[in-house]
C-alpha cells in the first residue's frame, strides 16, 4: 500500500486562506494574530492532521539543539569513557549530541568544526591528540561556539579545560621518590603536547624536590598509542634497563610496556616499577594491580557541557580561561622499592 501523504505547511496555509510564513510565525510563538484566523489555522491543523517537524523549527529559530562533541578515536577507553559522561549530561538538559571521530587527522578536524557555521550543531566540545599548526586555532576563534578539551589549542581564544597533568606528575614522583627511586623514566605522548608538557615537568619538579641531584629522569617521546608503548620497552631493555621505575603517561602506553616486559620475563615490580596515568582501564585486574594517576574523566565530560552552555558567545571570542580539574594517585601493587642493578642486569643477560 502506498504511504500516505505527509501534510505540509503550506497545505496548512491554503487551508486556513494565510500565507506560509503566517503559520510558521505562530508555531513558532513570534507572532499574535486576530482570534478568527488563530482558530482557521489551528482548525486546518487539526483537520488535516499537521504534525510540525521540531527540527525544522529548531532551525529556523538559529538552533538544533544539537551539541558536536570531536574525539580522535572512541575505541580508546579514555575517550569512550568521554562521549558516555557528554551523553549522560546532554540527555539531563534535553539535548541530543552528534559524535564525531577525527582519526586524529587534520582534515577531519577542520571539517567538523565548520558544522558551526553551517548551523549543524550549537557548539562543539573538541579533543585533539596532535600539536596544531595555527590552523585550528584560527579556525576555533571564527567559529566561536567551542570549548577546548583534554589537549589544548595554543592560539584558540575559548574556554579550555583539562586536568591537572602537572599535579598528576608530581603525584607519580613523589611516590617513586619515596619508594626509593632516583632513575626514573617518563615515556609521553608528542613533544608539543600540554599533557605530555606538564607530566613531565611535575615529575621532574617532585625528583628534584626529593631527590636533588641523585634525580636521573630519562624522557621516550612518541604517542599516546599501544604500539609507542612496546615500542619504547624494547628501546629500554635495549639500552640496558637505564632506569628502576616506569612512568607511563597514559594507559595504552603502559598496556604496551607491561606487555613487552612481560614477554621478555622482567617482573614487575621486582624488576621493574611502573606507574600509569589516566586509570580509566581495569588496570586493577592487572598482575599486579597498575599503580597510576587518575583523571577524573566523566567529571571532564560532564563540566565541558556546561561550560560550553554558560560561555556567552555573544562576545564572540572569549578569553582563553584555563580550567583544571583535580587527579589522584590509586595505589596498587606495581612499585616496589628499587632491585639490585646487578640483579636486574643479571637476569636481563640470562634471557638474551
Amino acid at each position: 500500500m502506498a504511504n500516505e501523504r505527509v501534510t505540509s505547511l503550506k497545505d496548512v496555509a491554503g487551508a486556513a486562506g494565510v500565507s506560509v510564513s503566517t503559520v510558521s510565525r505562530l508555531l513558532n510563538g513570534s507572532l499574535e494574530l486576530p482570534h478568527e484566523t488563530k482558530k482557521r489555522i489551528e482548525d486546518a491543523i487539526r483537520d488535516l492532521n499537521y504534525q510540525p517537524n521540531p527540527h525544522a523549527r529548531r532551525l529556523s529559530r538559529g538552533r538544533s539543539d544539537t551539541i558536536g562533541l570531536v574525539v580522535p578515536d572512541i575505541a580508546n577507553p579514555f575517550f569512550a569513557t568521554l562521549v558516555a559522561a557528554v551523553e549522560e549530561e546532554a540527555d539531563h538538559r534535553g539535548l541530543a549530541v552528534s559524535l564525531y571521530a577525527t582519526l586524529n587527522r587534520s582534515g577531519r578536524e577542520v571539517a567538523y568544526l565548520q558544522l558551526i557555521e553551517r548551523n549543524h550543531v550549537d557548539g562543539l566540545i573538541f579533543v585533539t591528540n596532535h600539536p596544531d599548526d595555527g590552523q585550528l586555532g584560527a579556525l576555533i576563534n571564527r567559529t566561536g561556539k567551542v570549548v577546548v578539551v583534554d589537549e589544548d589549542v595554543p592560539d584558540a581564544l575559548a574556554p579550555k579545560l583539562f586536568c591537572d597533568n602537572d599535579s598528576g606528575g608530581y603525584l607519580a614522583g613523589t611516590h617513586l621518590a619515596e619508594m626509593g627511586h632516583r632513575r626514573v623514566l617518563f615515556i609521553g605522548g608528542p613533544e608539543r603536547m600540554i599533557s605530555a608538557q606538564r607530566r613531565f615537568q611535575g615529575l621532574e619538579r617532585a625528583m628534584d624536590e626529593l631527590c636533588g641531584a641523585d634525580a636521573v629522569l630519562l624522557n621516550y617521546k612518541g604517542e599516546y598509542t599501544v604500539a609507542f608503548g612496546r615500542e619504547a620497552a624494547k628501546r629500554f631493555i635495549a639500552e640496558g634497563m637505564p632506569a628502576s621505575a616506569i612512568f607511563a603517561s597514559s594507559d595504552e602506553i603502559a598496556i604496551g610496556v607491561i606487555e613487552v616486559l612481560r614477554s621478555q620475563g622482567i617482573s614487575i615490580p621486582q624488576d621493574v616499577s611502573v606507574v600509569g596515568f589516566d586509570d580509566v582501564g581495569p588496570l586493577h585486574l592487572f598482575a599486579p594491580p597498575l599503580t597510576a594517576i587518575r583523571q577524573p574523566v566523566r567529571q571532564i565530560g560532564q563540566r565541558a557541557l556546561s561550560l560550553l552552555l554558560e560561555t556567552n558567545w555573544q562576545e564572540r571570542a572569549p578569553s582563553a580561561v584555563e580550567e583544571l580539574l583535580p587527579v589522584e594517585i590509586v595505589v596498587r601493587n606495581s612499585v616496589a622499592p628499587p632491585a639490585n642493578p646487578k640483579t636486574a642486569m643479571d637476569k636481563k643477560r640470562t634471557r638474551g
